[in-house]
């Protein structure tokens, strides 16, 4: 840190001897970088992370310069990538999955003025590192209920990325909505132990096509199962973290969309007001973080209403997706009649609830 902070003295230092007015240097862009794990035409996740870098540019205009490095490994490849912005004179650096959580507090030490932002993750060791979330499991809730009340044979498939808090929330959460307005219903879940592979993420769609789903949800980031599930007549999706709108109206009948942009902006106008803090944000419907796609219309008129209020009722802070009574898987009890989980419940939750059948893999 040091050594950036003598390039700019010695760049000031010239400017100065040349005649130059040092409130040119007040004019400086703030830079703004990003990593994603996948690409940024994934259609999902990381598409909707470029989407928030570019409504910063959008929105400071030539205040800012954003960089950004797609397909970053979740490890010492990361580690390389956040040195190499903070080197380029990044003031913060959005690493936007759960894996770089350890790489953004490893490299977080040795630039201390550079500002890190570590997306889902709970780490927090500097306090040059925040960390930023969004509660997808309201989204699921509503797309729980969409899919409980669309089924026709009773069986509803998840296509689950990494056994984490995070995903194991939004399983639970979609099987609780789908089986208040279906008792019935099942839900299949395959671990596909990627956050983007379009080929595994098709090859999970087509195991729980045999299975005879006729929904599938999913928690990856291609629009590889949707192109599956447009293959078989009479089954359905969503559009995960992004709309994946070249689906509709069917297959994808909803989408939940991560909508990063109003935190993006926040923070980077902390960043330049000198009022940046050390915060662990966690987002939903409320913030404007977590939004549902236009629910379309093979979705039933009284099922798209139903689905309506409860995103109206979740907004409002009128219903949270996770109170009681409900049961773990074992049985014993995790919530009481009218109790509401505690985000503390939430961030280390590693049990399926009642009625979810198979384990958890370690």
């Amino acid at each position: 840190m040091k050594f950036r902070f003598g390039l700019k003295s010695a760049a000031l230092a010239a400017a100065l001897a040349a005649g130059v007015s040092s409130g040119a240097f007040a004019e400086d862009k703030t830079k703004v970088g990003f990593i994603m794990v996948g690409p940024i035409n994934d259609g999902g996740w990381n598409t909707q992370h470029n989407e928030g870098r570019l409504a910063v540019e959008e929105h400071f205009g030539d205040a800012v310069e954003t960089v950004f490095q797609e397909i970053v490994p979740e490890g010492a490849d990361a580690e390389r990538v956040m040195t190499q912005m903070a080197l380029s004179g990044a003031d913060i650096i959005f690493a936007t999955s759960f894996g770089y959580m350890d790489p953004v507090n490893n490299i977080a030490a040795k630039f201390p003025n550079v500002k890190f932002e570590h997306a889902t993750g709970y780490k927090r060791l500097h306090p040059n590192v925040s960390s930023y979330n969004a509660r997808f499991y309201e989204g699921r809730a509503v797309l729980g209920h969409i899919a409980g009340s669309m089924t026709q044979t009773n069986k509803i498939g998840y296509i689950a990325s990494f056994p984490i808090p995070e995903v194991i929330q939004g399983i639970n959460s979609a099987f609780l909505h789908a089986q208040k307005v279906n008792p019935d219903v099942e839900i299949s879940v395959v671990w596909a132990y990627t956050w983007y592979d379009p080929a595994k993420e098709a090859d999970a769609a087509k195991a729980l096509l045999e299975q005879g789903v006729d929904i599938i949800m999913q928690h990856t980031d291609s629009t590889a199962p949707l192109a599956e599930m447009a293959k078989a007549e009479g089954v359905y999706g969503f559009g995960q973290a992004n709309d994946m709108a070249a689906y509709k109206p069917s297959p994808r009948i909803a989408s939940i969309i991560d909508e990063w942009s109003p935190y993006y902006i926040k923070r980077v106008q902390a960043v330049m007001d000198g009022t940046w803090e050390q915060v662990n944000s966690w987002g939903g419907m409320a913030e404007g973080e977590v939004v549902i796609g236009e629910i379309t219309a093979p979705v039933p008129a009284e099922v798209k209403a139903e689905a309506e209020a409860m995103i109206a009722a979740i907004t409002a802070g009128e219903y949270h997706p996770f109170t009681g009574p409900i049961l773990k898987q074992d049985g014993s009890v995790f919530l009481a009649e009218g109790e509401v989980a505690t985000d503390e419940q939430l961030v280390t939750m590693d049990f399926y609830v009642q009625g979810i059948t198979g384990d958890i893999p370690n």
